[in-house]
């Protein structure tokens, strides 16, 4: 409106020089004459000081015009019944993901809006599926380690103890009581490391930076321990059937028990940082609230269903490793909302120090793998002293024949209950291998949590979930492959029919042609002449093609000039 009225004043060379409007065009011209001056002349500080006084005047004097036009606006449409403009009454599908930075990995969410309210959420799943049952199954145990990783590559620990666990279990095979306390310190460090990198994202989901830097403070000074117990701080391949597969370095527990003392200051800055500051408890209580009842309905585990008032952990039901010789409580709280789920996640990294302190202190002596079960249960090479094994070095790793029976191992990761199902079948592969990833079951419930909620809960609710799409994927469209095959069987059957044929017709004319001429050359190529009809045939018809194309390519040309 100002800018119409500037163009009217101007063109009708009616402005008074007195006015408010011709001072602003003034002060426009000026600021443009200052700016293009200011661009050669960078370091002239009396032109921006000049400069900034005029942008002042003039954006007040363009809250003087606004003000005023306001006023006589409303002067004229007094008595005027007032248009609303109409609004649409229908939903809003809206996008999240899989490149969304909240999505924390390629996750797809096909969200139905009312206005900010969410009707329907779908996850979409399948960008990230990699097969790792299927490679399990045609892997020796030792082999599929470096991949079990990957699943969950925030605590890869885990990953690692449910993979020789199973195998041990199978076979009845005894870990050493060293090699189990130094598992129980790994699995609480990696337990550690996975809390602190949810709670940064999720603190930075919810508007929160600052612990998104502050995590990694601590989070780098655990990868420093696994480096220097295992060589690598991610990635560790440090499990092994029967034990691990190196002992903990010299001075590696005076670094331990001094990150636990340093690591409890951290936490207790954490607390006073997040627990009660006034706008995360706006943002996460009460939102995404799970009853009792709906948890154990969806099969939930870890924290999300001890957020929910249950006390279940599996290292106090199952009692693996050592666990039930330490002094640790199970954390959890009733509420079931996004705060209970973070308390019992920040409760669980100080208990997680208890334990790890104390195994530090009764670690014992003694072997670190048993190294007696290499020679029980190996698939025996009959072949040693052949060429090929004492000259070319063909020396596998040691396997070991998995008997043939089924079961299901567990154990409590930083996520929930990660599982396996393993069958043997007496041989060095697994039958079935299938993985039960505790954020895959976690996943479900998040359709049922978003609805009835704002957009902007859904960052909360499901970064109070703590997904890793490692683990959590799946292939999801199997189901829309087999339609798009069933829909192009039709087209292809006649395709295929009639190539059959002229490969059948060719292949019989080559067939006659030699037996008159008795000549076993080109014309006898493969076995029966199979190949040779293959090749004559799929010659025969790209000449067809191409004529065809080249008549349509002549026509298109001459009534085209």
């Amino acid at each position: 409106m100002v800018k119409n009225l500037f163009i009217s004043v101007i063109s009708q060379k009616e402005a008074n020089r007195g006015s408010v409007e011709f001072q602003v065009f003034s002060f426009t011209n000026k600021i443009r004459r200052l700016t293009s001056h200011l661009e050669l002349h960078r370091k002239d500080y009396l032109s921006q000081r000049g400069l900034r006084k005029t942008l002042g005047k003039r954006q007040r004097l363009l809250s003087y015009l606004a003000k005023k036009n306001r006023t006589i606006h409303g002067r004229m449409n007094q008595g005027k019944p007032m248009n609303v403009p109409a609004t649409r009454e229908d939903l809003m599908i809206v996008n999240m993901g899989p490149h969304h930075p909240s999505m924390h990995g390629v996750l797809r969410l096909i969200v139905t809006l009312d206005g900010e309210d969410v009707i329907d959420c779908e996850p979409i799943l399948g960008y990230l599926h990699r097969g790792m049952e299927k490679i399990a199954e045609n892997r020796t145990i030792i082999q599929y380690l470096p991949y079990v990783t990957r699943w969950d590559y925030l605590a890869t620990m885990f990953t690692e103890a449910i993979t020789v666990n199973a195998p041990e279990q199978l076979g009845n095979i005894q870990v050493p009581k060293r090699a189990s306390y130094i598992r129980v310190i790994m699995l609480e460090l990696s337990r550690i490391a996975s809390h602190l990198l949810w709670l940064g994202p999720f603190m930075a989901d919810i508007g929160a930076q600052t612990p998104f830097f502050y995590i990694f403070r601590e989070r780098e000074l655990v990868y420093d321990l696994f480096e220097a117990a295992t060589g690598m701080r991610m990635m560790h391949n440090y499990f092994r059937i029967g034990g691990v597969a190196a002992d903990l370095p010299y001075g590696w527990i005076d670094k331990c028990l001094d990150f636990c003392d340093y690591f409890l200051t951290g936490v207790s800055e954490y607390q006073k940082l997040i627990t009660r500051n006034p706008i995360f408890l706006e943002r996460v209580e009460g939102v995404g609230i799970i009853g009792v009842e709906e948890a154990i309905n969806w099969g939930l585990s870890g924290p999300m269903l001890r957020a929910s008032g249950i006390q279940w952990d599996l290292r106090k039901v199952d009692r693996y490793e050592c666990y039930d010789e330490f002094d640790w409580e199970v954390q959890w709280q009733k509420e079931g909302d996004s705060l209970s789920r973070y308390l019992v996640r920040i409760g669980e990294m100080v208990e997680s120090i208890k334990i790890i302190q104390q195994a530090l202190e009764g670690i014992p002596g003694g072997p670190y793998e048993n190294l007696e079960i290499r020679c029980f249960d190996r698939v025996r090479n009959p072949e040693l002293n052949d060429f090929d094994y004492r000259f070319i070095s063909k020396k596998p790793s040691p396997t070991f024949e998995l008997s043939k029976q089924e079961l299901y191992v567990r154990v409590e990761a930083p996520k929930g209950e990660l599982g396996v199902f393993l069958i043997g079948d007496q041989n060095v592969f697994p039958w079935r291998w299938k993985i039960r990833p505790p954020g895959f079951i976690n996943l479900q419930i998040l359709p049922q949590l978003v609805k009835r909620m704002k957009l902007a809960d859904i960052m909360t609710i499901l970064g109070s979930i703590d997904i890793i799409m490692g683990e959590v994927d799946r292939l999801e469209y199997l189901k829309e492959v087999y339609g798009m095959i069933w829909v192009l069987v039709p087209i292809l059957t006649p395709v295929l029919g009639i190539t059959i044929g002229v490969l059948a017709i060719v292949w019989l004319e080559r067939e006659i042609s030699a037996g008159i001429q008795q000549r076993i050359g080109p014309e006898y190529a493969g076995p029966l002449g199979i190949l040779q009809a293959l090749a004559d045939g799929t010659k025969l018809l790209s000449k067809r093609i191409f004529f065809h194309l080249e008549e349509i390519l002549v026509y298109s040309v001459s009534d085209h000039p």
